[in-house]
């Protein structure tokens, strides 16, 4: 079983006191890095005081969401606890959404004040008639011809901490997933949600130093890239944040700045190898790489530990679990132990069981997973029909996984009982691309799988059936989509079927599908 850590947390009452707390014991350590600019505990804290008390002259109340769209940068964070010293809950968007799902989502969370990167400012203001609730708008950088900038906006307020009290069940960030019908979820995740998450990967696997670097290059809409951000803060670490993910530039940060802890989806650790400046790249301080989020072949693992030279250590989560579940200690990693293809035994804080037609299944037996904890999440915003379908009476949140736990308490992910497709990280479901394929005028049906990528993981593939007469190029098809949906949803190959197969019931057989591509893989959740 894996070697028990700890790191000494400081005290806190909420979140907001990760900052209050550095900000008392060592102001002049910086905190964050983003390009030129270097920000001190001391600065941030006054920094989101004043973004505090910007929130509350702006009509924002305790419970309000408070919209974000933007590609990475310190001022999240600035906004992220900004919105905790008011009582707000922070709502981040996905940057790489179609503007209709950013509509949706903004909507469906009730944003009345957004704060938006430039590169979407044009989105935002394309889609002022279907948010006509979005009352103030904001943009991080400065320049826009009627928005205020972010800096000067909550510059002109004091830096006085408004200090408000805090309750376990105050949400502090709600982050969407896509749900099997296709229609995004917002998860409310809450103030005892991120003790559970402090207190967990505090004594298993963030062994974060006061002034490690950390690098924070996951997108921060994600909960990954969230969570090692807030964590790196909460133990007085230097967070190098990325704009987007940039092999070549991630390479030289290593270097620059001595980065000891990152991130690195499977698909980004599979990039770094295959660079051509990876050979030259200085990773010797690079001391731990926490990896997870989609499928990792255990080739690309062992080449990146002998490239890397660092601990690894896999995370297994979901959004709903505030990122977490099961962790592969570095010392799991030797190969002779044949633990590579598990995702570890579960977390600090976490129970997970494996659940097979209403019992604990035994011993190597395939089901379901189900994770308990207090870092599962509230609920799912305003669906309670699909929280209670998610979340049993005793507490139990239906992974969607199928896995077994073998005879050490290792578990191991077997398939998916839902058929979401994991690709670089980001999580697409079959229903949503079908009803964007669907919209063609030469598809009759169709069906979304997802498989085996060397780069991604996995790859969407649409499998089609054409109208009587129709003979479209696949890539009008693929075009199609694309205006509908994110690109990264997008089908990347298309191949024509006659007749899907389906059950008696109607239900499209996607195993019958996915055979012949997963002949010689290993379909794994990562």
């Amino acid at each position: 079983m894996p070697e028990a850590h700890s790191i000494v947390l400081p005290e806190l009452s909420g979140a907001a006191d990760v900052v209050r707390h550095h900000a008392r014991v060592r102001p002049d350590a910086v905190a964050l890095v983003f390009q030129d600019e270097q920000i001190t505990y001391g600065q941030l804290d006054a920094l989101s005081s004043q973004c505090a008390q910007a929130l509350i002259a702006a009509g924002v109340k305790p419970g309000d969401r408070v919209g974000t769209l933007a590609r990475g940068n310190a001022d999240f964070f600035v906004l992220w606890f900004g919105c905790l010293k008011a009582g707000a809950c922070l709502n981040p968007v996905n940057w790489r959404l179609a503007p209709p799902e950013v509509a949706f989502i903004l909507q469906d969370a009730g944003c009345r004040l957004a704060v938006v990167g430039a590169d979407y400012a044009g989105m935002i203001e394309g889609l002022s008639g279907d948010l006509a609730d979005l009352q103030a708008r904001i943009q991080f950088e400065p320049g826009h011809a009627y928005w205020p900038g972010f800096r000067d906006w909550i510059g002109a307020h004091s830096a006085t901490d408004p200090l408000r009290p805090v309750q376990g069940d105050d949400d502090v960030i709600q982050l969407y997933t896509s749900g099997t019908t296709g229609l995004p979820k917002g998860v409310q995740l809450t103030e005892a949600n991120y003790a559970a998450c402090f207190r967990s990967a505090s004594t298993a696997w963030a062994l974060i130093e006061p002034g490690d670097a950390v690098l924070v290059c996951m997108p921060l809409f994600h909960v990954a890239g969230a969570n090692l951000g807030i964590l790196g803060l909460l133990m007085g670490g230097r967070c190098i944040v990325m704009r987007e993910v940039d092999i070549g530039l991630m390479l030289r940060l290593f270097g620059e700045h001595g980065v000891r802890h990152a991130f690195l989806a499977p698909a980004i650790i599979n990039m770094v190898l295959q660079h051509p400046e990876q050979a030259q790249a200085d990773l010797s301080r690079l001391d731990y790489v926490y990896y997870g989020a989609s499928p990792i072949s255990e080739e690309v693992l062992t080449r990146a530990q002998a490239r890397f030279g660092s601990r690894f250590m896999q995370l297994y989560g979901l959004t709903e679990t505030i990122g977490g579940g099961a962790y592969l200690p570095p010392e799991s990693h030797d190969p002779a132990l044949g633990k590579l293809r598990s995702c570890g035994v579960p977390s600090p804080g976490y129970e997970i069981r494996i659940r097979v037609d209403g019992r604990n299944a035994e011993v190597g037996e395939v089901g379901e997973i189900e994770i308990r904890s207090e870092g599962v999440m509230k609920g799912y915003w305003n669906r309670p029909d699909a929280t209670a379908q998610s979340i049993d009476a005793e507490g139990w949140f239906r992974s969607g996984d199928a896995g077994f736990f073998d005879a050490d308490g290792y578990l191991f992910i077997h398939d998916r009982v839902k058929d979401m497709i994991v690709s670089g990280g980001e999580n697409i479901y079959p229903a949503e691309v079908e009803n964007a394929l669907m919209s063609h005028p030469s598809v009759a049906d169709a069906a979304v799988i997802g498989v085996p990528d060397d780069r991604w993981g996995e790859a969407v593939k649409a499998i089609v059936v054409l109208r009587p007469g129709s003979d479209p190029d696949p890539e009008s098809i693929i075009a199609h989509s694309r205006t509908l949906i994110a690109g990264y949803k997008t089908p990347k190959t298309i191949d024509f079927i006659d007749v899907l197969p389906r059950n008696p019931s109607g239900k499209v057989l996607r195993r019958e599908l996915r055979e012949p591509y997963w002949q010689g893989h290993e379909r794994r959740v990562g």
